[in-house]
């Protein structure tokens, strides 16, 4: 006798903000042009760190591949949550939903191990500046980089795969913006124990072992921050090492609030509010405030405009005359 599939759901209908639904048109143009602002913002920054040969430094390098990871981290949500805002009870299918899933852990989990090189990157700059070169090699560099990107990828099979096991029979709402894992576990008719549990070791594992990591890192940064004799030296460096850490806990403090809570459930609406934070604010943040506060780039962006102007002036005079 065949066993009996009650998967009966194909599709799922994403809630998103349907309490605010007087807001949805602002919310709207607002989210719109938060991501307008982040796709161009970090393609500017790959582009200005490509265009500049000073900028080839592993600091650099770490900051393009953050800035190319943000362009597809907030594009695997935000479309769908800006079609959410313009039809009501926007449908995604089940196997684009399980998509989503895999692409937004996958783009998650990265962006917490790119964070951690980040941060033992600016340890050895500031800790260690004579044996820097050699401590964070290119080699290294690399390195740190493909273990960052493989280990992503692997991190997004467990979750959407256990997810895609699981039994829907209806309804078939989520109440989110997009396909997260906590709604897709609430609505699953069958038993998610092992499920939540799994995801909980995991989620421990990728994101309190980064966020500790990164943390010692920026302690290590702050201790020696402190022993810098100069004051206007010591504010400047400890201004920037600041502004990263802050991201860095805005990032791992809603990651960590949202997924490291066994059979524990906030409301979906705080839920959404958190999961606004890390998969809207961040994305562009994140990039900015590592590239603006670094005055090398600064420079290489007022090089970039002065050439683009020229160029464009030149063309101007050959068009006239």
């Amino acid at each position: 006798m065949e066993p009996k599939n009650i998967s009966t759901v194909t599709e799922f209908q994403l809630l998103g903000f349907q309490n605010l639904l007087e807001w949805q048109f602002l919310l709207f143009a607002i989210f719109l042009l938060v991501y307008f602002l982040t796709i161009m913002g970090n393609m500017a920054i790959i582009t200005v760190v490509c265009q500049d040969p000073r900028l080839r430094s592993p600091m650099f390098t770490f900051l393009t591949h953050l800035s190319f990871l943000e362009i597809w981290y907030t594009s695997t949500i935000v479309p769908f949550l800006l079609a959410n805002l313009r039809s009501w009870g926007h449908a995604i299918s089940f196997s684009a939903c399980m998509t989503q899933l895999y692409f937004f852990v996958f783009f998650g989990a990265t962006e917490c191990f790119l964070l951690a090189s980040m941060g033992y990157d600016r340890y050895l700059a500031i800790c260690h500046p004579l044996h820097y070169s050699f401590l964070m090699s290119p080699d290294t560099c690399t390195t740190l980089l493909t273990v960052s990107w493989l280990t992503g990828v692997g991190t997004g099979f467990l979750p959407s795969l256990m997810i895609s096991k699981l039994d829907f029979c209806g309804p078939n709402q989520i109440n989110h913006f997009f396909c997260d894992l906590p709604p897709l576990i609430q609505l699953s008719c069958s038993s998610v124990y092992v499920t939540e549990m799994s995801i909980f070791i995991l989620s421990i594992a990728v994101l309190c072992i980064c966020f500790i990591l990164t943390l010692i890192s920026y302690i290590f940064i702050v201790s020696s921050i402190l022993r810098i004799p100069s004051a206007s030296g010591r504010m400047k460096t400890f201004c920037t090492c600041g502004s990263h850490l802050a991201v860095v806990t805005i990032y791992y403090g809603t990651m960590i609030s949202m997924y490291v809570h066994p059979n524990a459930h906030l409301s979906p609406e705080i839920n959404k509010i958190i999961s606004v934070f890390y998969t809207v604010v961040t994305p562009l943040l994140n990039p900015v405030i590592y590239s603006l506060r670094n005055k090398d780039f600064k420079e290489a962006v007022r090089k970039v405009m002065r050439r683009k102007c020229g160029i464009y002036g030149a063309r101007v005079k050959g068009s006239f005359y």
